[in-house]
């Protein structure tokens, strides 16, 4: 059985291969290839290693095929009628795990953190909703994830201006980078009961390498699987006193 590590390395390794080579097929059928590196970003499948990586970890807590869900994952929403999230664990008609995984690339890290961060809010703040008016009766609360792969490169670790015209910035967001950002969002993220589990992650796209921040053990890789793996065994294996 591979451990956490090993399937976490395969992931990373999936996400990368997959992106360039979709990035480098681009365009040949037509002769038309998108702007910069949008071409990967818009082909998909490339955090199927992390769904599957939560797959497998359901399956060996005594969940069947079954019961975990990688294609079927659209749920009722409360603000909205539907959201679509990446994984979904059912037991018995219980909502047992729902979990998202983001990425983040460069060269350009400023466009998207803030599309990234807002995401994320939203689905928590739909989801919390859904679930206190009733969508997923007679679940008790389910685990709720999200995972951010982001590009381990200079530009995800320079400091970046901010401006507050009208009243002061949090003094916690002075001179940070989007790395030390991503990082205090997912801090608050869990501090604010908004998700569960909650991890940030940072590859280098040529060697594949992973690393975590030393500062951030509340969301390690280790701390966020210790707590789905906790929430999927407790549904998994038959109860015994």
């Amino acid at each position: 059985m591979m451990s956490d590590e090993e399937r976490l390395k395969r992931a990373v390794a999936h996400f990368w291969s997959l992106r360039d080579s979709q990035n480098e097929k681009q365009g040949l059928a037509t002769g038309v290839r998108d702007a910069g590196h949008r071409a990967a970003v818009t082909g998909g499948a490339q955090l199927d290693g992390f769904v599957e990586l939560l797959r497998d970890i359901a399956l060996e807590c005594g969940l069947s095929d079954a019961q975990v869900h990688i294609k079927d994952t659209v749920l009722p929403g409360y603000y909205r009628p539907t959201k679509k999230w990446d994984i979904v664990v059912v037991n018995k008609g219980m909502l047992v795990a729902v979990v998202e995984f983001k990425s983040h690339i460069g060269p350009s890290f400023g466009n998207n953190f803030n599309n990234r961060v807002e995401e994320a809010l939203g689905s928590s703040a739909d989801f919390i909703a859904a679930y206190r008016n009733g969508a997923f009766k007679p679940s008790p609360k389910p685990w709720l994830g999200w995972l951010m792969l982001l590009e381990d490169a200079p530009g995800s670790h320079s400091p970046v201006k901010v401006r507050g015209p009208h009243y002061p910035i949090f003094s916690e967001f002075n001179a940070t980078s989007y790395c030390q950002r991503y990082a205090l969002f997912c801090t608050k993220l869990l501090r604010e009961r908004m998700y569960d589990g909650a991890c940030l992650l940072l590859s280098r796209r040529k060697c594949h390498s992973i690393r975590q921040l030393d500062s951030a053990e509340e969301i390690s890789f280790s701390k966020f699987i210790t707590s789905y793996r906790a929430q999927v065994l407790a549904h998994g294996l038959p109860y015994s006193p």
